[in-house]
C-alpha cells in the first residue's frame, strides 16, 4: 500500500471506537493506525497518537474516503 488511507474503526471487542490513518496491516489483520482519536460514548475525543490494534479485536472497519 503506497498511500495512507483515513479509516474509522467502527467497533472493537472492548466496545471502543477509534478513528485515524491506516498506516499498515499484516495477514492477521493487526492494524497500525496513526493520528488515532478515541471516540468516547460521551462525545469526548481523546488523541492517542499511533497505535497497534490486534486483528482479533476488530469487528468492523469503514473507509472515510
Amino acid at each position: 500500500m503506497s498511500k495512507a488511507h483515513p479509516l474509522e474503526l467502527k467497533k472493537c471487542m472492548n466496545k471502543k471506537h477509534v478513528q485515524g490513518i491506516l498506516w499498515g496491516f499484516d495477514p492477521f489483520m493487526n492494524l497500525v493506525i496513526d493520528k488515532c482519536v478515541e471516540m468516547a460514548t460521551s462525545g469526548q475525543q481523546n488523541n492517542i497518537g499511533m497505535v497497534v490494534i490486534q486483528g482479533n479485536s476488530t469487528i468492523m472497519l469503514e473507509a472515510l474516503k
